[in-house]
Protein backbone atom coordinates (compact mmCIF):
# COMPACT_ATOMS: atom_id res chain seq x y z
CA UNK A 1 0.00 0.00 0.00
CA UNK A 2 2.79 2.40 0.93
CA UNK A 3 4.54 1.72 -2.38
CA UNK A 4 1.45 2.75 -4.34
CA UNK A 5 1.22 6.03 -2.37
CA UNK A 6 4.86 6.86 -3.20
CA UNK A 7 4.21 6.24 -6.91
CA UNK A 8 1.21 8.60 -6.83
CA UNK A 9 3.29 11.31 -5.12
CA UNK A 10 6.05 11.04 -7.75
CA UNK A 11 3.53 11.21 -10.58
CA UNK A 12 1.95 14.30 -9.00
CA UNK A 13 5.33 16.09 -8.79
CA UNK A 14 6.14 15.30 -12.42
CA UNK A 15 2.72 16.47 -13.54
CA UNK A 16 3.20 19.76 -11.68
CA UNK A 17 6.58 20.32 -13.30
CA UNK A 18 5.14 19.71 -16.79
CA UNK A 19 2.22 22.06 -16.16
CA UNK A 20 4.54 24.78 -14.78
CA UNK A 21 6.87 24.54 -17.75
CA UNK A 22 3.99 24.76 -20.20
CA UNK A 23 2.61 27.80 -18.37
CA UNK A 24 6.03 29.52 -18.49
CA UNK A 25 6.34 28.90 -22.22
CA UNK A 26 2.83 30.24 -22.80
CA UNK A 27 3.56 33.31 -20.68
CA UNK A 28 6.67 34.41 -22.64
CA UNK A 29 6.41 37.59 -24.65
CA UNK A 30 6.15 36.70 -28.30
CA UNK A 31 8.52 39.52 -29.28
CA UNK A 32 11.18 38.85 -26.60
CA UNK A 33 14.56 38.71 -28.38
CA UNK A 34 17.45 36.45 -27.45
CA UNK A 35 19.90 39.17 -28.66
CA UNK A 36 21.28 42.19 -26.83
CA UNK A 37 19.90 45.30 -28.52
CA UNK A 38 21.62 48.73 -28.52
CA UNK A 39 19.59 51.83 -29.39
CA UNK A 40 20.82 54.52 -31.76
CA UNK A 41 21.08 57.70 -29.68
CA UNK A 42 21.85 61.36 -30.28
CA UNK A 43 24.80 63.08 -28.67
CA UNK A 44 28.19 64.67 -29.31
CA UNK A 45 31.63 63.36 -30.15
CA UNK A 46 35.09 64.87 -29.91
CA UNK A 47 38.34 63.85 -31.58
CA UNK A 48 41.22 64.97 -29.44
CA UNK A 49 44.87 64.46 -28.64
CA UNK A 50 46.05 64.34 -25.05
CA UNK A 51 49.14 66.19 -23.82
CA UNK A 52 50.64 65.33 -20.43
CA UNK A 53 52.66 67.94 -18.57
CA UNK A 54 52.46 70.71 -16.01
CA UNK A 55 51.80 74.41 -15.45
CA UNK A 56 54.95 76.55 -15.64
CA UNK A 57 55.82 80.26 -15.79
CA UNK A 58 56.74 81.37 -19.28
CA UNK A 59 59.87 83.09 -18.01
CA UNK A 60 61.93 82.21 -14.95
CA UNK A 61 65.53 82.98 -14.10
CA UNK A 62 68.17 81.77 -11.67
CA UNK A 63 70.04 84.31 -9.55
CA UNK A 64 73.77 83.65 -9.06
CA UNK A 65 76.68 85.46 -7.43
CA UNK A 66 79.80 86.83 -9.09
CA UNK A 67 81.79 86.67 -5.85
CA UNK A 68 82.52 83.75 -3.57
CA UNK A 69 81.85 83.62 0.15
CA UNK A 70 79.26 82.69 2.74
CA UNK A 71 75.60 83.71 2.80
CA UNK A 72 75.25 86.22 5.66
CA UNK A 73 71.65 87.42 5.25
CA UNK A 74 68.70 86.01 3.30
CA UNK A 75 66.34 88.94 2.77
CA UNK A 76 63.55 87.03 0.98
CA UNK A 77 61.73 83.73 1.30
CA UNK A 78 59.72 81.48 -1.01
CA UNK A 79 56.52 83.20 -2.16
CA UNK A 80 57.75 86.76 -1.65
CA UNK A 81 57.17 89.30 -4.41
CA UNK A 82 60.29 91.22 -5.41
CA UNK A 83 60.98 94.11 -7.77
CA UNK A 84 64.03 94.91 -9.84
CA UNK A 85 66.83 96.07 -7.55
CA UNK A 86 65.43 94.62 -4.31
CA UNK A 87 68.08 92.98 -2.09
CA UNK A 88 67.88 89.21 -2.01
CA UNK A 89 71.03 87.97 -0.25
CA UNK A 90 74.19 89.36 1.28
CA UNK A 91 77.43 87.46 0.72
CA UNK A 92 80.40 87.90 3.04
CA UNK A 93 83.90 86.86 1.94
CA UNK A 94 85.38 83.69 3.32
CA UNK A 95 88.95 83.60 2.02
CA UNK A 96 91.38 80.90 2.94
CA UNK A 97 94.57 81.99 4.76
CA UNK A 98 96.57 81.29 1.62
CA UNK A 99 94.28 83.50 -0.50
CA UNK A 100 94.58 86.34 2.01
CA UNK A 101 98.37 86.09 2.22
CA UNK A 102 98.64 85.91 -1.57
CA UNK A 103 96.49 89.04 -1.99
CA UNK A 104 98.58 90.97 0.56
CA UNK A 105 101.83 89.96 -1.14
CA UNK A 106 100.52 91.01 -4.54
CA UNK A 107 99.63 94.42 -3.15
CA UNK A 108 103.07 94.82 -1.56
CA UNK A 109 104.75 93.87 -4.81
CA UNK A 110 102.55 96.27 -6.78
CA UNK A 111 103.27 99.14 -4.35
CA UNK A 112 107.01 98.50 -4.57
CA UNK A 113 106.89 98.48 -8.39
CA UNK A 114 104.85 101.67 -8.36
CA UNK A 115 107.39 103.48 -6.15
CA UNK A 116 110.25 102.48 -8.44
CA UNK A 117 108.31 103.53 -11.53
CA UNK A 118 107.37 106.82 -9.85
CA UNK A 119 111.04 107.60 -9.09
CA UNK A 120 112.07 106.74 -12.64
CA UNK A 121 109.33 108.95 -14.02
CA UNK A 122 110.36 111.94 -11.87
CA UNK A 123 114.01 111.63 -12.93
CA UNK A 124 112.95 111.23 -16.54
CA UNK A 125 110.86 114.41 -16.40
CA UNK A 126 113.80 116.34 -14.96
CA UNK A 127 116.15 115.09 -17.66
CA UNK A 128 113.51 115.80 -20.31
CA UNK A 129 113.21 119.41 -19.12
CA UNK A 130 116.98 119.75 -19.62
CA UNK A 131 116.71 118.22 -23.09
CA UNK A 132 119.09 115.38 -22.22
CA UNK A 133 116.89 112.35 -23.19
CA UNK A 134 114.75 111.63 -26.20
CA UNK A 135 110.96 111.83 -26.45
CA UNK A 136 110.64 108.05 -26.91
CA UNK A 137 112.30 107.37 -23.57
CA UNK A 138 110.00 109.86 -21.87
CA UNK A 139 106.89 108.19 -23.28
CA UNK A 140 108.09 104.72 -22.26
CA UNK A 141 108.81 105.81 -18.67
CA UNK A 142 105.41 107.53 -18.38
CA UNK A 143 103.63 104.42 -19.70
CA UNK A 144 105.48 102.20 -17.19
CA UNK A 145 104.56 104.56 -14.36
CA UNK A 146 100.84 104.58 -15.29
CA UNK A 147 100.77 100.80 -15.74
CA UNK A 148 102.25 100.14 -12.29
CA UNK A 149 99.70 102.53 -10.80
CA UNK A 150 96.83 100.61 -12.38
CA UNK A 151 98.27 97.30 -11.15
CA UNK A 152 98.59 98.68 -7.63
CA UNK A 153 94.95 99.81 -7.60
CA UNK A 154 93.80 96.43 -8.87
CA UNK A 155 95.75 94.62 -6.15
CA UNK A 156 94.31 96.96 -3.54
CA UNK A 157 90.76 96.34 -4.78
CA UNK A 158 91.32 92.60 -4.76
CA UNK A 159 92.51 92.67 -1.15
CA UNK A 160 89.59 94.88 -0.09
CA UNK A 161 87.12 92.59 -1.80
CA UNK A 162 88.60 89.53 -0.09
CA UNK A 163 88.62 91.20 3.33
CA UNK A 164 85.42 93.24 3.29
CA UNK A 165 83.31 91.79 0.47
CA UNK A 166 82.79 95.22 -1.11
CA UNK A 167 84.59 97.92 -3.03
CA UNK A 168 84.28 101.62 -2.24
CA UNK A 169 85.30 104.74 -4.14
CA UNK A 170 85.20 105.64 -7.81
CA UNK A 171 81.95 107.48 -7.21
CA UNK A 172 79.96 104.31 -6.46
CA UNK A 173 79.74 101.46 -3.99
CA UNK A 174 80.31 97.92 -5.28
CA UNK A 175 79.05 95.62 -2.55
CA UNK A 176 78.32 91.93 -2.13
CA UNK A 177 74.54 92.32 -1.87
CA UNK A 178 72.77 90.20 -4.49
CA UNK A 179 69.80 92.10 -5.94
CA UNK A 180 66.83 91.01 -8.03
CA UNK A 181 67.34 91.58 -11.76
CA UNK A 182 63.58 91.78 -12.48
CA UNK A 183 60.13 91.72 -10.92
CA UNK A 184 58.58 88.40 -9.95
CA UNK A 185 57.81 85.90 -7.21
CA UNK A 186 60.46 83.83 -5.43
CA UNK A 187 59.82 80.20 -6.38
CA UNK A 188 62.94 78.70 -4.79
CA UNK A 189 65.56 79.83 -2.31
CA UNK A 190 68.31 77.29 -2.63
CA UNK A 191 70.69 78.64 0.04
CA UNK A 192 70.40 79.62 3.70
CA UNK A 193 72.58 81.80 5.93
CA UNK A 194 75.87 80.01 6.44
CA UNK A 195 75.88 78.18 3.12
CA UNK A 196 78.96 78.57 0.88
CA UNK A 197 78.65 80.24 -2.51
CA UNK A 198 80.65 79.42 -5.63
CA UNK A 199 80.83 82.41 -8.02
CA UNK A 200 79.71 82.49 -11.64
CA UNK A 201 82.75 82.68 -13.90
CA UNK A 202 83.75 81.83 -17.43
CA UNK A 203 84.88 78.39 -16.28
CA UNK A 204 82.11 77.39 -13.83
CA UNK A 205 78.34 77.76 -13.60
CA UNK A 206 78.27 78.95 -10.01
CA UNK A 207 75.80 78.20 -7.23
CA UNK A 208 72.09 78.65 -7.94
CA UNK A 209 70.88 80.95 -5.18
CA UNK A 210 67.27 81.90 -5.95
CA UNK A 211 64.73 81.18 -8.70
CA UNK A 212 62.34 84.01 -9.61
CA UNK A 213 59.45 83.93 -12.10
CA UNK A 214 56.63 86.14 -13.30
CA UNK A 215 53.56 84.22 -12.13
CA UNK A 216 51.20 86.50 -14.07
CA UNK A 217 52.22 84.78 -17.31
CA UNK A 218 51.75 81.00 -17.03
CA UNK A 219 51.76 78.37 -19.76
CA UNK A 220 51.31 74.62 -20.05
CA UNK A 221 54.33 72.58 -21.15
CA UNK A 222 53.86 68.92 -21.97
CA UNK A 223 54.32 66.13 -24.48
CA UNK A 224 52.13 64.50 -27.13
CA UNK A 225 52.59 61.02 -28.59
CA UNK A 226 53.93 60.84 -32.15
CA UNK A 227 50.71 59.11 -33.27
CA UNK A 228 48.71 62.30 -32.63
CA UNK A 229 51.19 65.04 -33.44
CA UNK A 230 50.46 64.92 -37.19
CA UNK A 231 46.87 66.01 -36.49
CA UNK A 232 47.88 69.09 -34.51
CA UNK A 233 48.20 72.64 -35.72
CA UNK A 234 48.96 75.95 -34.05
CA UNK A 235 45.89 77.63 -32.60
CA UNK A 236 43.93 74.51 -31.61
CA UNK A 237 41.66 74.91 -28.61
CA UNK A 238 42.89 73.17 -25.44
CA UNK A 239 40.94 72.15 -22.34
CA UNK A 240 43.07 71.47 -19.30
CA UNK A 241 42.37 69.13 -16.40
CA UNK A 242 44.42 69.91 -13.32
CA UNK A 243 44.63 67.20 -10.70
CA UNK A 244 44.82 69.65 -7.80
CA UNK A 245 41.80 71.62 -9.12
CA UNK A 246 39.32 69.00 -10.38
CA UNK A 247 36.44 71.48 -10.73
CA UNK A 248 38.40 74.25 -12.45
CA UNK A 249 37.69 75.00 -16.11
CA UNK A 250 41.01 76.00 -17.70
CA UNK A 251 41.26 76.67 -21.42
CA UNK A 252 43.99 77.81 -23.78
CA UNK A 253 45.45 77.70 -27.29
CA UNK A 254 48.26 75.60 -28.72
CA UNK A 255 51.20 77.93 -29.45
CA UNK A 256 54.19 75.67 -30.11
CA UNK A 257 54.92 72.17 -31.42
CA UNK A 258 58.50 70.94 -31.18
CA UNK A 259 60.05 70.10 -34.57
CA UNK A 260 62.00 67.17 -33.14
CA UNK A 261 60.88 64.25 -30.97
CA UNK A 262 62.34 63.20 -27.66
CA UNK A 263 62.54 59.58 -26.54
CA UNK A 264 61.06 58.66 -23.19
CA UNK A 265 60.40 55.12 -21.95
CA UNK A 266 60.97 53.78 -25.49
CA UNK A 267 58.27 56.11 -26.86
CA UNK A 268 58.63 59.06 -29.24
CA UNK A 269 57.11 62.23 -27.82
CA UNK A 270 56.86 65.82 -29.05
CA UNK A 271 56.94 68.78 -26.67
CA UNK A 272 54.10 71.30 -26.93
CA UNK A 273 53.26 74.61 -25.28
CA UNK A 274 49.77 75.96 -24.57
CA UNK A 275 49.10 79.59 -23.74
CA UNK A 276 46.45 79.77 -21.03
CA UNK A 277 43.42 82.01 -21.29
CA UNK A 278 42.91 84.61 -18.58
CA UNK A 279 41.63 82.90 -15.42
CA UNK A 280 39.98 85.44 -13.12
CA UNK A 281 38.56 82.99 -10.57
CA UNK A 282 41.32 80.36 -10.52
CA UNK A 283 44.68 80.77 -8.79
CA UNK A 284 47.28 78.60 -10.50
CA UNK A 285 50.61 77.56 -9.03
CA UNK A 286 53.76 76.61 -10.88
CA UNK A 287 54.29 72.86 -11.02
CA UNK A 288 50.63 71.77 -11.08
CA UNK A 289 50.37 68.48 -12.98
CA UNK A 290 47.84 68.66 -15.80
CA UNK A 291 46.45 66.91 -18.87
CA UNK A 292 45.45 68.97 -21.87
CA UNK A 293 42.81 67.83 -24.37
CA UNK A 294 43.69 69.34 -27.75
CA UNK A 295 40.42 69.55 -29.69
CA UNK A 296 41.02 68.39 -33.26
CA UNK A 297 37.34 68.00 -34.28
CA UNK A 298 34.10 68.27 -32.36
CA UNK A 299 30.48 67.62 -33.46
CA UNK A 300 27.25 67.94 -31.52
CA UNK A 301 23.66 66.70 -31.99
CA UNK A 302 24.63 63.69 -34.10
CA UNK A 303 23.58 60.02 -34.20
CA UNK A 304 25.89 57.74 -32.22
CA UNK A 305 26.55 54.03 -31.83
CA UNK A 306 29.27 52.15 -29.98
CA UNK A 307 32.07 51.49 -32.45
CA UNK A 308 32.21 47.84 -31.39
CA UNK A 309 28.92 47.23 -33.27
CA UNK A 310 30.47 48.15 -36.62
CA UNK A 311 31.35 45.45 -39.16
CA UNK A 312 33.74 46.14 -42.02
CA UNK A 313 34.10 44.43 -45.38
CA UNK A 314 36.30 45.00 -48.40
CA UNK A 315 39.56 46.84 -48.92
CA UNK A 316 40.32 50.20 -47.36
CA UNK A 317 39.43 52.16 -50.52
CA UNK A 318 36.14 50.32 -51.08
CA UNK A 319 35.34 49.34 -47.53
CA UNK A 320 31.67 48.82 -46.58
CA UNK A 321 30.46 49.37 -43.02
CA UNK A 322 27.31 47.61 -41.79
CA UNK A 323 25.40 46.71 -38.62
CA UNK A 324 22.99 43.95 -37.64
CA UNK A 325 19.25 44.59 -37.26
CA UNK A 326 16.89 42.46 -35.12
CA UNK A 327 15.27 39.54 -37.04
CA UNK A 328 11.69 39.89 -38.27
CA UNK A 329 10.74 36.52 -36.74
CA UNK A 330 11.54 35.51 -33.14
CA UNK A 331 13.52 32.51 -34.32
CA UNK A 332 15.10 34.24 -37.32
CA UNK A 333 18.64 35.49 -37.86
CA UNK A 334 19.61 39.19 -37.55
CA UNK A 335 19.39 41.27 -40.70
CA UNK A 336 21.97 43.60 -42.16
CA UNK A 337 22.02 47.25 -43.17
CA UNK A 338 24.87 49.32 -44.60
CA UNK A 339 25.67 52.56 -42.75
CA UNK A 340 27.79 55.59 -43.49
CA UNK A 341 29.99 56.61 -40.59
CA UNK A 342 31.76 59.82 -39.65
CA UNK A 343 33.84 60.99 -36.70
CA UNK A 344 35.05 58.51 -34.07
CA UNK A 345 36.65 58.90 -30.67
CA UNK A 346 37.61 55.24 -30.34
CA UNK A 347 34.53 54.33 -28.27
CA UNK A 348 31.60 55.84 -30.15
CA UNK A 349 31.20 56.58 -33.84
CA UNK A 350 29.02 59.03 -35.77
CA UNK A 351 26.27 57.54 -37.96
CA UNK A 352 25.66 59.71 -41.03
CA UNK A 353 23.05 57.52 -42.75
CA UNK A 354 21.60 54.02 -42.78
CA UNK A 355 19.72 53.99 -39.46
CA UNK A 356 17.62 56.50 -37.52
CA UNK A 357 17.46 57.65 -33.92
CA UNK A 358 15.77 55.02 -31.74
CA UNK A 359 16.54 52.06 -34.05
CA UNK A 360 17.70 48.89 -32.34
CA UNK A 361 21.02 47.33 -33.33
CA UNK A 362 22.00 43.75 -32.51
CA UNK A 363 25.10 43.13 -30.39
CA UNK A 364 26.39 39.59 -30.66
CA UNK A 365 27.62 37.92 -27.49
CA UNK A 366 31.39 37.76 -27.08
CA UNK A 367 33.10 34.74 -28.54
CA UNK A 368 34.62 32.17 -26.26
CA UNK A 369 38.40 32.14 -26.54
CA UNK A 370 39.81 28.64 -26.55
CA UNK A 371 43.23 28.47 -24.91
Amino acid sequence: MGRIIKIFIILAILSGAVVGGYAWLQGREPDESPWDLIEVTRGEITEKAVAVGQIEPRLSFHVKSKISGIVKIAAVDIGDTVHAGDPLLEIIPDPTPMELVEAERKLQTAESAFKRAEGDWQRTRALSDQGIISRDVVDARREAFERTGIEMERSRDSLELIREGRLSGRGQSMESVIRSPAEGIVLQRLVNPGDPVVPLTTFQEGTDLITIADMRDLIFRGTVDEIDVGKLQIGLEARLKIGALPDAEITGRLTRIAPQAIEQDNAKLFEVEIELAAQSAVFLRAGYSANADLIIQERTDILLLPERLMNFEGEEDGQVTWVRLPPAEPDGEPGRVDVETGLSDGLNIEIVSGVEEGDKIVELPPRDVVG
